[in-house]
């Protein structure tokens, strides 16, 4: 018998997530990889996810675009912090978490042998939305130690068979924040070539003295933009997978069509819940924001400490380190050690990139969620600094 597993999807298999966060679970080791916080969001926010199931408002199949308060908020949200001017009734479609939305998209827009240009290392699910919609992924390298874009890198990408550029920023797993320097040369390409954009700004948010700049705003962009963010991320309720896209009423209108058959709907009484969080926690995300740069502070020093190189984020959960300081080259096998030898699990960040192999420039690094309690790093911070070498 053949293989059962299609063909386009070879390689992508259990997500290295899965594997590392098993392995902290069967160790007891403090879990520093998967990008999920250990306190809950809002206190408000998860009573009127309460109030909404008592209420009976989204027990049942909510409307496929999402309850229509959710809409309004993701409208209102978008004016209120960016100036951005959208249509709740025809440019707003709520998803089950930024992956659905993401993955409808591409299935939507993108026809099998379209080439997607995307930033490398990428999050593991844009490679499988990719392939799953038939599509030829093209990457744009951000090397260490600065991550940032190479525009000159970027135009060469693209061709005469790009369809979309799939950006991200803040960036998974780097932390790059794009300058507005850097997102008018996206815009700039993406007009000339006339190619849609897929923009994840899952972490727009949480970004640490640098401004989040969403690419819609820019000249030519309203009209092929798509939006992509989500709860998950802002009020720190990933579980809920509550998402939403917005941008031009065609292109919205197409996702729907492929979203329709994905989860067609969910979440029901949680929409009503993340609307009134859009609404009235502002106060709270930017409370967030601070702490998490705090943490963030905390974890680089511990990180130091232990003999790291390390490249500090602008943005997101996440911190990437080097780890050939200590004498390791090979940062998957590290991670799979890291257990034993300090009690901590992180993800090798080689996995999100296209050569994988210890020989390849990114083998040695290895991002580092820092969205946990502050005594959980301190914990951690002591266990890492037992990989110091001596007299150091």
């Amino acid at each position: 018998m053949r293989g059962v597993l299609a063909g386009r999807l070879a390689g992508t298999g259990t997500t290295i997530f899965a594997e590392m966060s098993e392995l902290a679970t069967r160790t007891g080791a403090i879990n520093l990889g998967q990008g999920f916080p250990d306190t809950d969001g809002p206190a408000e926010v998860m009573e009127a996810a309460v109030r909404a199931l008592r209420e009976g408002r989204g027990n049942q199949y909510p409307p496929g675009a999402g309850v229509p308060e959710l809409r309004q908020a993701v409208a209102r949200h978008q004016r209120r912090w960016y100036g951005l001017d959208v249509d709740p009734d025809r440019e707003v479609l709520v998803t089950a978490g930024a992956t659905e939305a993401i993955a409808a998209a591409l299935l939507a827009l993108v026809e099998p042998g379209d080439e997607v240009v995307a930033l490398e290392p990428y999050y593991d699910s844009y490679t499988a939305g990719i392939a799953m919609a038939g599509g030829v992924r093209v990457g744009v390298p951000l090397r260490a130690p600065d991550f940032r874009l190479d525009v000159a890198a970027l135009r060469a990408a693209v061709g005469p068979r790009t369809r979309l550029i799939l950006l991200n920023s803040p960036h998974n797993p780097t932390g790059t924040v794009l300058t507005r320097e850097e997102l008018a040369e996206v815009a700039r390409i993406a007009v000339e070539r006339d190619l849609l954009v897929l923009t994840d700004e899952v972490y727009e948010h949480l970004t640490y003295g640098v401004p989040h700049l969403p690419l819609a705003t820019f000249p030519g962009m309203a009209e092929r933009t798509l939006t992509v963010s989500s709860a998950g991320k802002t009020f720190s309720f990933t579980g809920w997978k509550v998402g939403w896209v917005h941008g031009p009423a065609e292109l919205v209108a197409a996702v729907r069509t492929a979203k329709q058959f994905l989860t067609y709907v969910s979440g029901g009484p949680l929409q009503y819940a993340v609307a009134e969080a859009l609404d009235g926690q502002d106060d709270w995300v930017r409370g967030l924001a601070a702490e998490l740069r705090g943490r963030r502070d905390l974890l680089v020093d511990g990180l130091r400490r232990a003999g790291f190189e390390v490249y500090v984020p602008d943005g997101t959960y996440f911190v990437t380190a080097d780890a050939s300081p200590l004498g390791f080259r090979d940062g998957r096998e590290l991670c799979r050690r890291l257990p034993e030898l300090c009690g901590v699990v992180a993800i090798p960040s080689v996995v999100f990139h296209e050569r994988q192999g210890p020989d390849a420039p990114s083998a040695p690094l290895i991002r580092f969620a820092f969205c946990k309690r502050p005594e959980e790093l301190r914990a951690a911070a002591s266990r890492l600094a037992r990989l110091a070498p001596s007299g150091s």
